[in-house]
């Protein structure tokens, strides 16, 4: 490993002439090169938004779940974003790595910073932090013209939703399941909680737990109208699980044939999709409104 390091730390003391100084959404200073050519995205989500920000060709490194878009399968994979491979980052000799708080080991990101590397780390909350980060990024990489007009698209198609939602006369209960066993939803600050508030629906796991445990009983008794299920569970046969909560008539969202099925990417990844994932979920929530 030690080779492949210091190559690293050489290759990145020639870019400490053209530098400029930021400061990260963690609050950390970061001399970062003024133009970055050898990025990696230390998240799924990073990977997304450099590639919307058409600098795909820059990213040189990417984590293991990195599947959009297409091309960014092909790139070399640096371990999973909870468990990143030291030795692989350094190899590829990145002049920029692009963190995400939760998720990134915290031991890794420090020895990358004591190797010289510089992390910009990120934390979107919601849609208007993740608005801001894709302008910092933007920043970073110096297409700011690209990211505000990105924003653009995302907060246009954002109002026409809404607008439409706005002529919903009732917002249905809705139980988003994440997990199979156990059986998991989203709490209050989570992505997901505020795109099926955004959609119109009214969350039944809303709640200071960010992602609550709910037992088969509880989610009958709370009679959610509309069911959707996430794609999560890589493996599972989302109509397996459909016909086993087809064993409860009662449930309205069995009764009424509301139990959907959704990409996890759409909801839970805090790239510009999220605002595609909006669009899906009010969908399947008012679906008369969007005929």
């Amino acid at each position: 490993m030690l080779p492949f390091i210091l190559m690293g730390v050489l290759l990145l003391a020639s870019f400490q002439v053209s530098a400029k100084e930021v400061v990260d959404q963690l609050g950390r200073r970061v001399r970062v090169p003024e133009h970055p050519i050898r990025i990696v995205a230390l998240a799924p989500s990073i990977t997304e938004i450099v590639f919307a920000l058409d600098a795909g060709d820059r990213l040189k490194g990417v984590t293991r779940f990195s599947n959009f878009p297409p091309q960014a399968e092909n790139l070399p994979k640096v371990g999973s974003y909870v468990q990143l491979d030291l030795e692989k980052i350094m190899a590829i000799q990145p002049d920029l790595c692009i963190a995400v708080k939760d998720g990134n080991p915290k031991e890794i990101i420090e020895r990358l910073d004591r190797l010289g590397v510089p992390v910009y780390a990120v934390d979107p909350r919601n849609l208007r932090a993740l608005t801001e980060t894709i302008l910092e990024i933007g920043n970073l990489l110096d297409v700011m013209p690209r990211a505000k007009n990105l924003v653009q698209q995302m907060e246009e198609k954002t109002r026409i939703i809404t607008s439409k939602i706005a002529g919903a006369t009732q917002r249905p209960a809705v139980f988003f399941q994440i997990g199979i066993a156990p059986i998991i939803s989203a709490g209050t600050d989570t992505f997901i909680h505020e795109l099926i508030t955004l959609a119109g629906g009214i969350n039944l796991a809303q709640g200071p737990t960010p992602y609550p445990r709910f037992s088969r009983e509880q989610i009958l008794s709370l009679s959610p109208e509309v069911f959707i299920i996430t794609t999560m569970t890589r493996g599972v046969s989302f109509d397996q699980i459909k016909a086993e909560w087809q064993r409860w008539p009662q449930m309205p969202a069995v009764k009424n044939n509301r139990i959907h099925l959704i990409d996890s990417d759409l909801v839970d990844r805090a790239s510009p999709r999220l605002v595609e994932g909006l669009e899906v979920l009010a969908q399947l929530i008012h679906p008369m409104l969007f005929r």
